[in-house]
């Protein structure tokens, strides 16, 4: 085995999810990830946590929801398991991203729609979402599977106290701001009220790697128009050139270049999708390429993401109303060129440098 798989283990099980004695460990993993799980087992017989795992292979996904005809229902049996278990550990790592390209949105929509309950309690547990490097995600990514492993180990072995550090200074200026405004371009120009809600530093702990600091606006606070540069890949399909336009917190109107349909099943999957659950800052200048991995892309430091769906409830202040959704999708706006980030009517970011950088101009 790869000594940086073990390596990868071992963030995971201290840093990311601080796993111990006596803690109940789910691990949901494709075939591909074999030696990550089987060092994660071991990770957790070294620290006296029992774990279950379960093999996450879209394959067998696209075959259940094709064959299934009519009402989905939450599985009990699944969320029995969350409901009794500590820690919750989530590997990526597909042979095929397209797999569920012929599973109709609709369908997704209600299946989500019926996972919903076994997602929130999922959530607040001790979670963490990682990649393992696969040659499908590495022919996603243009690059050899060599050079896509070093790009994922090098990802996750960041020196995350001084990334924390690094990150510390804009999550000063979000808590107990009140406004946040994106400009990119001639086609962004957005503004997001945060007003009593929380800026988190994400360094690791729930995405491995991490890199960003991430809050949410509030539920009616959003108003303008955004259009994200970067694509996604979602439902097994590439979704291009989406602009979406907010008045009083809700999506007004949408478009998207390509795969159209699969964003308009997104937003239409319940009320909450109609809204914005994260505003999310890239800040890690390690992950200094696109790669079709959100996990990834959504942390590069010249870019912001924006996410329909659900808001975590750690980022929505006393008070303030959470937005519920069966969805959380980012999307990302490239910031590297012409663009601004302004909070309370500061520049902290302008062309993608933040004010703490050299070439940041105010």
């Amino acid at each position: 085995m790869d000594a940086r798989i073990r390596a990868h283990a071992e963030t995971i099980a201290d840093h990311s999810a601080a796993i111990s004695a006596g803690d109940a460990v789910v691990i949901v993993a494709p075939p591909a990830a074999a030696d990550l799980t089987r060092a994660l087992y071991e990770a957790c017989a070294d620290r006296g946590a029992t774990p279950v795992s379960m093999s996450s292979d879209p394959r067998t996904t696209r075959a259940f929801l094709r064959g299934w005809d009519g009402a989905f229902e939450t599985p009990e049996h699944l969320h029995a398991l969350y409901r009794e278990m500590d820690v919750f550990i989530a590997v990526r790592g597909d042979a095929n991203a397209t797999e569920l390209a012929d599973v109709p949105p609709e369908v997704t929509a209600a299946y989500r729609r019926a996972m919903r309950p076994v997602l929130e309690t999922r959530l607040s547990k001790r979670w963490t979402l990682t990649q393992y490097p696969t040659p499908g995600a590495a022919q996603l990514a243009e690059m050899s599977t060599e050079a896509y492993e070093n790009f994922v180990w090098d990802a996750v072995s960041l020196d995350w106290d001084a990334q924390h550090e690094r990150q510390a200074q804009i999550v000063e200026l979000l808590d107990g701001a009140a406004e946040v405004q994106l400009r990119s371009g001639e086609t962004t120009d957005l503004t997001l009220d945060i007003s009593g809600n929380v800026a988190r530093n994400d360094t690791g702990q729930h995405n491995l790697p991490g890199g960003e600091v991430f809050t949410a606006p509030l539920v009616d606070g959003v108003d303008g128009e955004v259009h994200f540069d970067l694509p996604l890949y979602r439902q097994g399909r590439e979704i291009t050139g989406v602009t979406l336009r907010f008045t009083d917190g809700e999506i007004t109107a949408f478009s998207a270049e390509k795969n159209e349909e699969v964003l308009e099943g997104i937003i239409e999957t319940d009320p909450g999708a109609r809204r914005l659950g994260e505003l999310g800052i890239g800040m890690n200048r390690a992950i200094d390429r696109f790669t079709y991995n959100m996990l990834f892309d959504e942390k590069m430091g010249d870019t912001v993401h924006l996410a329909v769906g659900s808001a975590y409830p750690d980022t929505v202040g006393e008070g303030n109303a959470l937005n519920e959704s069966a969805e959380h999708v980012d999307m990302i706006v490239d910031m590297s060129t012409d663009s601004s980030i302004t909070v309370d009517g500061e520049v902290i970011q302008r062309d993608g440098r933040f004010f703490f950088e050299s070439g940041f101009e105010a």
